[in-house]
This record gives C-alpha cells, structure tokens and sequence, in this order.
C-alpha cells in the first residue's frame, strides 16, 4: 500500500469527524420586533439611530440575514399600553423578539406590583409567540443622570434598579437573556454626545453603545 494512499484515507478520515459548522447563511433569516416605550422607538433621534435598527445593521454588516425589523413601541408607554398594544397586533411571523419597558411605570409612580404582574403578561406572551431562547430582554437606563431627572437623581436611581432586579429575576427563571444598558446610561450620563437633543433621552451614539452590549447574546440566540 503506498503512502499517498495511506495519506488519503488519513485525511479522508479526519474530515469526516469533522462536526458541521453552522454558518450565518445556514441559519433561519431573522424576523425581528422590538416592543417597548420611547427608549426604543428612539424618540428624538433619526430612524436609522434606534437602537433595533442599529442592531439590525450590526448583525446584518455581521453577515446575517434580516428580512424584517419592526417596532411597536411609543413615547410615554406604560406596561399596560405595551399591553393594550399586542392585544391589538399579531405576534406571528417572529422569530426573534425584544423587550425593554417599565420606565414609565416608575415616572408615573404606579404601584410596583401593577409593573411586575404586567411585565409577567408580557413576557409570558412573547415566550408563547417566539420561546426563552428566541426573546431578549433589555435593561431600563437611569434617566437620573439627565438633565430632567438631577434633581431627584438618587430615588430615580434606587427605583430603577428595583424594577431591573425584578425584571432580571424572571428572566433568570426562563434563562432569557437580561442584558444591562443601565450602567452605559450612568457612565455616559450628560456627557457631551451621550443625548438627544430633549436632553433627556439617548443619542443615537449612546444607542451604538447599548448595541455593542446587545449584540453578542442577541447573537448567541441565533445560534
């Protein structure tokens, strides 16, 4: 036997044990919605800055296919708006869905439990519409650090890391991804850039920021 043939079979042998990897075109093009308030419909800022169009662009320059990216979210909503909105709207035909809501809630100073009851509706339909593994849930930022909010700063800060700490929690259950923007929010606060121009919400830079957070365990889902 000569030993170019052994050396074949030898290499023969070797690829065939070889485990498949998955590329990005191999997986299923992604049909994304962000639900949530104004933090995600990006009030003040430009369409192509919301943070779920950047991390759109992110996984698209990436090398995965985004058929659709929708949005179903406003200025001023509350868990119960969010709510009322996909009592309203099909959640089918996603297969990958996001979730930041509550800062509302807080602003409004309803009763913490009205959030927690409401945000379990909401992640319990979102789970029935896509599962755990396909949903993510994203950090509420610390507007204490803004202009609006300095002057009760800490109490906003105290607030908003009770109704992450519950919003965390119920994630760790389901083992869905809870990634955390605050501390970006709090890092960059009032910095020159950080803002829109209300001087309230986050800038299209700041939303880059959160989307390199975002983007590893978005990825991740995608596997």
């Amino acid at each position: 036997m000569s030993k170019t043939f052994i050396q074949l079979v030898m290499l023969f042998m070797f690829f065939s044990c070889q485990e498949k990897t998955v590329t990005h075109t191999e997986i299923e093009p992604i049909q994304y919605l962000a639900l949530g308030d104004s933090y995600t419909i990006g009030q003040s800022v430009d369409t192509l800055d919301r943070w779920p169009n950047l991390l759109r662009l992110k996984l698209e320059n990436d090398g995965y296919s985004v058929e659709k990216t929708d949005i179903i979210a406003q200025t001023g909503w509350k868990t119960s708006d969010l709510l009322n909105a996909i009592s309203d709207s099909s959640l089918e035909g996603y297969n990958l869905i996001s979730l930041l809501i509550g800062v509302n809630n807080q602003f409004s100073s309803q009763p913490f439990e009205t959030y927690t009851t409401e945000f379990d509706a909401l992640l319990n339909q979102t789970i029935a519409a896509v599962g755990a593994n396909r949903l993510f849930v994203v950090s509420i930022p610390d507007y204490g650090v803004t202009p609006f909010g300095s002057n009760n700063s800490e109490t906003i800060a105290t607030e908003i890391d009770t109704y992450n700490a519950y919003a965390k929690s119920r994630c760790d259950i389901f083992n869905i991804p809870f990634i955390n923007i605050t501390q970006i929010s709090r890092e960059l606060g009032d910095s020159e850039g950080a803002l829109a121009s209300d001087n309230l919400h986050p800038s299209g830079l700041q939303y880059a920021d959160w989307v390199e957070e975002i983007a590893p365990a978005v990825k991740e889902l995608l596997q």
